[in-house]
């Protein structure tokens, strides 16, 4: 039985309705598809072919180095979407009718949390789908592919949390948007996402090392292309357990203080 009286299976139904609700408003706003279709590949065409001749001397072999950390990029843009329609909902005094309901209070942002999920995997199948057309190689088979991709998939729901967190803090989506980027930009670009990390210099190199997102981008390309996958993996899952159990604790809580 949860804190709110409810038992699992009920809220489990509680969290499934929430999800569909924010999946909802897909079809009725069409102008999200675009969006989450376009801006996965902008990010691909920008920074393969404006800076993939200058890193590595070619933009087509940049591509097979940037694809996995371009998966993993993009799920966390697409988490922001987790904090600002928490934000929101609390804007519009949606949330205050959610409270007069006999619902299971961490509901609202677990649904909220399932719904960007499949926004996420979207935005990673436009990426393998446009990288394909490219020229990207999956030199690992199907079976790589699909494990990177589903990695990179939890990691970014693993990213939704912090930015629900966030969200439940804010006092405005303009705020969600201030914090999350100082969040979520310096561990993107202090990581083996662009560039390895052994081009960095040794103070930043010992950071980027253990940045979760140099662990899940590495594992991604090892998946995808053929090396080292074991210590990147176990990385990568002990970050996404610690990341979700301590900020999934604190936005429930933070949800229900301001409830």
């Amino acid at each position: 039985m949860s804190a709110d009286g409810i038992g699992p299976g009920e809220a489990l139904k509680h969290v499934l309705i929430f999800a569909r609700r924010n999946l909802l408003h897909i079809k009725a706003d069409p102008e999200q598809i675009s969006g989450m279709t376009i801006q996965p590949l902008m990010f691909l065409v920008l920074f393969v072919y404006v800076f993939g001749g200058a890193i590595s001397g070619s933009s087509q072999e940049y591509l097979q180095f940037a694809l996995p950390g371009q998966m993993v990029m993009i799920t966390s843009f697409i988490a922001f979407e987790t904090g600002l329609g928490l934000s929101a909902d609390f804007q519009r005094g949606l949330v205050d009718r959610f409270r007069s309901l006999p619902i299971a209070r961490s509901a609202v942002i677990t649904g909220r949390v399932l719904a960007d999920g499949v926004r996420i995997v979207w935005g990673i199948l436009i990426l393998a789908a446009f990288g394909i057309i490219f020229g990207f190689r999956f030199e690992n088979g199907v079976t790589g592919a699909l494990g990177a991709m589903a990695l990179a998939s939890a990691f970014g729901m693993t990213l939704c949390w912090p930015m629900a967190y966030i969200g439940v803090r804010s006092k405005s989506p303009e705020s969600v948007n201030t914090w999350g980027f100082l969040f979520v930009f310096p561990l993107i670009f202090a990581s083996s996402v662009f560039v390895p990390t052994d081009s960095m210099p040794g103070w930043l190199a010992s950071f980027a090392n253990v940045n979760p997102f140099t662990l899940v981008s590495d594992a991604a390309r090892g998946l995808m292309l053929g090396g080292a996958v074991a210590g990147p993996l176990t990385g990568s899952i002990g970050w996404m357990a610690a990341i979700t159990v301590v900020f999934g604790a604190l936005a429930v809580r933070r949800y229900r203080r301001r409830t």
